[in-house]
């Protein structure tokens, strides 16, 4: 199991969906990473998790955040195959890359799910701009907290970790002083 502030494991996956090529956390490096873990038989993973993932994904600029998904099979393992994960992903108009977990050999608990130490699903994971973990909850998370979570993340970039000069946010809209992320005037 990974600690908070600790540099996430790389995802361990069977299949893509969503994406032309395999997807990588340390590719991802230099942008925010919502992993958000789910099941297609859940029922909170279905209404609260995986709308909540969509909203992330059509809310933030896909330069500043990544969703993925990751389908973790823990239970039900004959009903969520990916032939059936391929058709709810249709169903439900995700449009965010979606991972396979890996199944285990020796248990029920998928690879990541192991390594990321997720109690169950839906799991949402926030990575930041470094791919240290700062954040792993497992059940529904109240949207306004996961906002305001991702937004203080995504200002993190506007700060040097090894220096106390501030930069100006890359979209061009103010900086950040380790306190608080201010909006240019200019705009």
């Amino acid at each position: 199991m990974t600690n908070i502030n600790s540099i996430a494991p790389e995802l361990q996956v069977t299949q893509w969906i969503n994406t032309l090529r395999p997807i990588t956390l340390a590719g991802l490096r230099g942008r925010v990473v919502v992993l958000h873990a789910f099941q297609m038989l859940c029922p909170g993973c279905v209404s609260h998790g995986l709308p909540q993932a969509t909203a992330i994904h059509d809310t933030f600029p896909t330069a500043d955040v990544a969703v993925i998904g990751i389908h973790s099979v823990f239970e039900h393992h004959s009903a969520m195959t990916p032939v059936a994960l391929e058709a709810f992903i249709h169903e439900y108009r995700i449009r965010f890359p979606v991972a396979v977990n890996r199944p285990s050999t020796t248990g029920s608990i998928p690879h990541t799910m192991e390594a990321f130490g997720m109690r169950g699903t839906p799991t949402l994971i926030l990575l930041d701009r470094q791919g240290r973990i700062r954040l792993n909850h497992f059940g529904r998370m109240d949207d306004l907290r996961v906002g305001a979570t991702i937004g203080q993340l995504v200002c993190e970039v506007a700060i040097d970790p090894y220096s106390n000069q501030d930069r100006e946010h890359p979209a061009g809209r103010g900086g950040c002083d380790g306190e608080e992320c201010a909006i240019s005037e200019n705009l």
